[in-house]
């Protein structure tokens, strides 16, 4: 590094003495003769080169100075490290300081705002070559601040990185900057800039207010094109790509006074400018980087043109004048176009006659209150052509004059007749089911709250249907054949109720029908039977038929409700009931039935709680080999005992949770229960080989399955093969990628994967074969017929053929007599459990149970049709 002080590094030049004496040695060696030739000749080139390079670098430091000091913004070279080791005068007048209170000391001295790692972005930019150019604000030596632009290069001296750095005082531009905004604010020409996409970049007041932007409004969204129609001199709708600020982006070109007609659409106004844009360019670049545009509002000197009443036609606008003194009207041609009227008309009476009950009555009383009070009138009226087609027109008018005789009434007409079509569809869109074409949710609770505030038609009743089944075809179908039968259903409900009521879909496979019953009070039971007839003959659907059924809930005003939502509820909480009484009919609102609804509320409250107070316990019930009666397994069965409610079991509120999704919370809780149950027979010596724990399709859906499973397994440090989780039926019907992942990765676990009560639901057997599940499980409403009633034993059959080709094991649920167990022996069913062998036991109940029947272990059963490697067409996982 060169040790120099920092002041002395360029600008003092080679001390003289020091030149001077080095020449003074040079000379008397040159002159001793005690040295050979040669070496005087050679001093005698050194003396003259350092003569002559002392002259040049006083000459080179005089015109740097020169040079350095003629600049006239500050200059200063900088260290690589920040140290200032050189300014210029105008620098030094600039920061009010001299040359001494500056060089050799850090940069901050001028800037005491730079951050510590100030340089590094510079050198970033100068070790590529590049200028670094910022705005800051430095400081003089009496505190003031002045701002200034910064442009930074980098050079190379006696090996040292140094940058020079040029400071421009920008004082006097932002004062100018500032005058130029005040005149741009102040001056009554509208003033907009654009940037080269065009977007609004800036607007003076006066465009504000001639734009018609409000206060606080967004200007972006003010100016946006689509709510404006631009028209040119001629009343032609002009392109975007001819406007005037766009032609001069285009052209480089500053486009003059253009004509524009600017009508906006929401306010449904039209004025006229007069605009000129002038490009405008960035330092050094050849195309426009925004544009400003200047412009008039010239309205005034257009409004009795044939230009204006051009754009009115183009708008659907058109003037109207009515001298109430000499009762005369006059109409542009646009307006008399609107009105449809020919000749044209000449009088207030005539227009009035264009118009319907009780529209004309409506302008004529809007007039005749403007005209005594000076009143603004806007009204929306419908009237008819001669043609018999119906007209909407938007009339608007003020009062221009004097006296009342002398006054003239003024204003515009619109046609709004496509808007109000419009309109109409979107109501009628509104309320209208997509799917069937019914009444929406939304039209049937307006209409319902409509007649209950009426009282001449509050008399109504709700009937509340819900499709039986639909969720099964929807499932196996899919959910386009399910929108088919939606509508099917539908169109048999508008066979079955006619004229006599209202029809919507409330929602999904539910409808409503809304009826009067003040002439007739058994008409919703009447409606009721013919809706149930229809749904009597079965659907069709992708060569599949279907009996699709509907339960009915009635719920009649004022007995079962006063308010929309109290007769609904009502009408669903009846048909419910009627889905409980076996469906396919329908139920009557009664005071009984809300009793019965309370306590599902209460039940509902006290379930939410459950887990939480530690309110269920587990009873499990023995899986024994029908054969020798050893135990094999055993089925964790929840009970639930509540302080207000008591003991509840299963079925009283199990489909309760599946609805309400509480079942999800209740089976983790059982699936964690039984497998610590099994951890503590273990610790006490007693080894049962697996535990079965229903699994809700709530819980396959609502939550990762499986590593549920696997937390619960690890937490009561068991294998996959002591757990056995059983599904139901509908699992079969979800052939998704998630479907067959969870039940692969069950697998991995080696849990064993049970599909229970087969055959209640819509087995799928297509399905069944393709998910890697070992085993079914014979639902008890088909043994318990056996063997006396022949269809059960053909189902049960059935069955035991469908597990014996796909190799699944087989159990049968509910065996309650020796010649059930006899029966299931001859088909080969290795397994049952029900209440011959025993119910559902306490833990320690159980364990004298197995002191006496014994347990059969893992590897001494055998079930004949158990396939190891899961499905045909699936790995085992």
């Amino acid at each position: 590094m060169n040790d120099k002080a920092p002041s002395a590094w360029l600008s003092t030049p080679p001390d003289p003495v020091d030149v001077e004496a080095t020449l003074v040695a040079l000379q008397l060696a040159c002159n001793d003769d005690a040295l050979p030739e040669a070496t005087r000749e050679l001093l005698q080139r050194a003396a003259d080169a350092l003569r002559t390079s002392s002259l040049d670098a006083e000459s080179a430091h005089r015109r740097y100075h020169a040079l350095f000091d003629a600049v006239p913004d500050p200059v200063s070279i900088i260290d690589w490290d920040g140290t200032v080791l050189d300014l210029n005068k105008a620098g030094m007048a600039a920061y009010k300081r001299s040359r001494e209170e500056i060089v050799g000391r850090p940069i901050h001295v001028l800037n005491p705002d730079l951050p510590r790692d100030h340089l590094n972005p510079v050198w970033e930019s100068l070790d590529r070559g590049d200028t670094y150019v910022i705005e800051v604000t430095n400081m003089r030596s009496d505190g003031s601040r002045f701002p200034v632009e910064v442009h930074s290069a980098g050079f190379a001296h006696e090996g040292r990185k140094c940058i020079v750095a040029v400071a421009r005082d920008l004082s006097g531009r932002r004062t100018a900057e500032l005058r130029y905004r005040e005149l741009i604010e102040s001056i009554d020409k509208g003033i907009v800039v654009q940037d080269a996409q065009g977007h609004v970049v800036h607007a003076n007041v006066a465009a504000m207010r001639m734009l018609g932007v409000g206060e606080g409004q967004q200007l972006s969204d003010a100016l946006r094109p689509d709510r404006w129609l631009v028209l040119d001199e001629f009343g032609r709708e002009l392109p975007p790509d001819r406007l005037p600020h766009q032609l001069a982006l285009n052209t480089g070109k500053i486009t003059g006074s253009t004509v524009l007609g600017l009508y906006h659409r929401d306010r449904r106004e039209l004025s006229w400018l007069s605009v000129t844009s002038v490009p405008q360019f960035p330092a050094g670049g050849d195309h426009p980087e925004q544009v400003l545009s200047l412009f008039s509002d010239v309205t005034e000197l257009k409004r009795d043109s044939n230009l204006f009443d051009r754009a009115q036609a183009l708008a659907h606008i058109g003037g109207w004048d009515w001298d109430a003194g000499r009762e005369r009207l006059y109409l542009t041609d646009e307006a008399q176009r609107i009105l449809g009227r020919v000749p044209a008309l000449e009088t207030l009476e005539d227009m009035l006659a264009c118009l319907n009950e009780p529209h004309r009555s409506r302008l004529r009383h809007a007039v005749e209150l403007t005209m005594a009070g000076g009143r603004h009138l806007d009204l929306e009226l419908q009237g008819t052509h001669p043609d018999g087609r119906v007209f909407w027109v938007r009339v608007i008018g003020e009062v221009e004059g004097g006296e009342s005789l002398k006054s003239r009434l003024t204003g515009t007409l619109q046609d709004i007749t496509e808007r109000k079509r419009a309109e109409e569809s979107l109501r009628v869109q509104a309320r209208t089911d997509p799917l069937t074409g019914l009444l929406n949710r939304d039209a049937a609770l307006s209409e319902m709250v409509s007649r209950l505030d009426d009282p001449e038609r509050a008399a109504l009743a709700v009937l509340y249907i819900d499709l039986d089944r639909f969720k099964v075809v929807n499932d196996v179908l899919g959910h386009a054949a399910g929108d088919r039968l939606l509508c099917s259903a539908a169109r048999r409900i508008q066979r079955a109720v006619g004229a006599e009521a209202s029809i919507a879909r409330f929602g999904g496979d539910e409808f409503l029908v809304i009826c009067d019953t003040s002439d007739d009070a058994t008409r919703p039971e009447r409606l009721a039977d013919a809706i149930l007839e229809t749904f009597g003959d079965s659907f069709r659907m992708d060569g599949e038929e279907f009996s699709i059924t509907a339960s009915i809930g009635i719920a009649q005003a004022p007995f079962d409700g006063v308010r929309s939502q109290q007769l609904i509820q009502s009408a669903d909480v009846a048909m419910y009931d009627s889905k409980r009484r076996g469906r396919n009919g329908w139920q009557a609102f009664t005071p009984e039935l809300a009793e019965q609804q309370l306590q599902r509320l209460q039940l509902e409250t006290h379930l939410r709680r459950a887990v939480h107070n530690d309110e269920f316990h587990l009873v499990y019930q023995p899986q024994v080999d029908l054969g020798s009666g050893a135990l094999v397994a055993v089925e964790a069965l929840i009970r639930w005992r509540n302080q207000s409610l008591g003991e509840m079991r299963p079925d009283r509120f199990i489909d309760h949770a599946e609805s309400t999704g509480d079942i999800v919370g209740i089976g983790g809780w059982v699936l964690q229960e039984a497998c610590l149950q099994m951890q503590r027979w273990r610790q006490e010596g007693l080894d049962i080989p697996r535990v079965a724990v229903n699994v809700s399709y709530r819980q396959f859906l609502g939550e990762d399955l499986a590593s549920c499973v696997a937390a619960a397994l690890a937490d009561a440090g068991l294998p996959g093969s002591a757990l056995e989780l059983e599904f139901t039926e509908r699992v079969l019907i979800e052939d998704a990628p998630d479907t067959l992942r969870t039940f692969a990765a069950l697998r991995a676990l080696g849990v064993t994967l049970t599909i229970d009560d087969f055959g209640e639901g819509y087995s799928a057997l297509n399905y069944l074969r393709r998910l890697p599940i070992h085993g079914l499980k014979l639902s008890q409403l088909f043994v318990q017929g056996v063997p006396d009633n022949q269809s059960d034993v053909a189902v049960c059959q059935a069955v035991t053929g469908i597990a014996r080709s796909l190799g699944l094991s087989l159990i049968a649920e509910g065996v309650e007599t020796e010649e059930q167990r006899r029966f299931l022996l001859q088909l080969e069913v290795p397994v049952g459990q029900g209440f011959l062998f025993a119910a559902g036991l306490k833990p320690d109940d159980l364990a004298s149970y197995c002191a006496r029947v014994g347990v059969l272990r893992a590897e001494q059963q055998a079930f004949p049709f158990h396939r190891e490697g899961g499905s045909t067409s699936t790995p085992a996982a």
